[in-house]
């Protein structure tokens, strides 16, 4: 593999080894498993649902995203809930829950335009505000799965200690069961995933991570509230994660996204192995 270029693209790791579990002695993972972004498990020319617990996940993952569109494949946008406990009190004047939310929802359209992602394919449900509501939001968000019809959708890992992560994985579960749907699913290593199979990654350089902080730093408010909480921007907290992954893979990138791979025929999850 020629590791000259700027995206590497996706490749499998060994099947089954695990993010947080014990590893065995290192050794080089660029087995004849390997698989790039150029030549992926699924067909070319895909509709692509990313679901996004909230505002920023789309952006925890914009290389693969990116070289996904550029490939040609239709990349749409549900972002599910308004995002609002995660801006401080009084940033940028926002006080109230209505007001937080259009603010998080106005830094994913500027995200979303700095990417290239069309307008009409970003959608906000605002999901689970009300739990007397649970009935309402899952018929929202099986409209929306019929609407865009995904053959491949991205979603957080369910082995994670976000509840809202979790939330996203168990509904889109029940729902490609219940609506017997037959597709790939990326799930995507976050900085909350307690452990998860390293399936496939996106292997990525300097100038690429330079992109991704720029994507990133569109969300003003988290970048602030990381500031005020760790000491470094929401840029930084997602791309040591990045690099984190890729010193785990011994990859000669600094940097990769990563993902454990599901499938499913007629609504039930079938094992992958590469």
């Amino acid at each position: 593999m020629n590791f000259g270029k700027r995206l590497l693209g996706i490749i499998f790791d060994r099947p089954g080894q695990t993010v947080g579990a014990a590893r065995p002695a290192p050794r080089r993972l660029l087995t004849p498993m390997a698989r790039s972004l150029l030549d992926p498990p699924w067909p070319q020319h895909l509709r692509v649902l990313v679901l996004a617990p909230h505002p920023d996940d789309f952006d925890a993952i914009g290389v693969s995203l990116r070289q996904l569109q550029q490939q040609g494949h239709a990349l749409h946008l549900a972002v599910l809930t308004g995002g609002a406990n995660g801006v401080d009190d009084g940033f940028e004047g926002a006080t109230g829950t209505e007001q937080k939310v259009a603010l998080r929802e106005a830094e994913q359209r500027a995200s979303c335009a700095f990417f290239g992602l069309p307008a009409e394919r970003c959608r906000f449900l605002r999901l689970w505000q009300h739990a007397a509501d649970a009935a309402q939001d899952d018929e929202r968000l099986r409209a929306h799965l019929r609407a865009v019809q995904p053959q491949l959708v991205f979603l957080p890992h369910g082995n994670d200690s976000n509840a809202t992560h979790r939330r996203t994985h168990e509904r889109f579960h029940a729902l490609a069961a219940r609506e017997r749907l037959t597709l790939w699913a990326c799930l995507n290593q976050d900085a909350k995933t307690l452990q998860m199979r390293r399936d496939l990654y996106t292997a990525f350089d300097d100038e690429l991570a330079r992109w991704k902080g720029q994507l990133l730093r569109h969300h003003r408010s988290q970048q602030q509230r990381n500031l005020r909480t760790r000491g470094h921007g929401f840029d930084a907290r997602v791309l040591q994660l990045n690099r984190d992954a890729a010193a785990a893979l011994e990859l000669d990138a600094p940097y990769a996204e990563v993902f454990e791979l599901a499938r499913y025929a007629d609504g039930a999850l079938q094992t992958c192995s590469g």
